[in-house]
């Protein structure tokens, strides 16, 4: 299924494509901070339909993902890595997208605080 997202204010927007089976809770000092919720797809499902520079960049700790965020509104609507295998990655925030029911998807617990 195609679903599309966007920050508050629309200057990052993307459309992505797939099965949402699941969100993942991360309680990182990141993640717990900006109240994601994530779906993990590989990169090229994802589309921007937005320019690439409409998102800034945020990277901490080991500088391994980019946490991509609108400068205007603040949110947080995906991040990009590499997974395990070197294979690129998108970190889709699940509340960002339009029309899903958030109730319905089943949520991991992750505890990135103690990696």
């Amino acid at each position: 299924m195609k679903y599309q997202g966007s920050c508050h204010c629309g200057r990052v927007a993307f459309e992505v494509e797939g099965t949402i089976d699941s969100g993942l809770s991360c309680n990182c000092s990141m993640c717990s901070r900006k109240g994601s919720l994530l779906w993990f797809v590989p990169r090229d499902q994802m589309r921007l339909t937005t320019p690439e520079d409409a998102a800034s960049t945020y990277l901490f700790n080991r500088h391994v993902i980019r946490h991509r965020f609108c400068p205007e509104c603040g949110i947080h609507a995906y991040g990009e890595a590499n997974d395990a295998k070197g294979n690129p990655t998108a970190a889709i925030n699940l509340r960002c997208l339009e029309g899903i029911d958030l109730a319905a998807i089943p949520v991991h617990e992750y505890d990135g605080k103690s990696r």
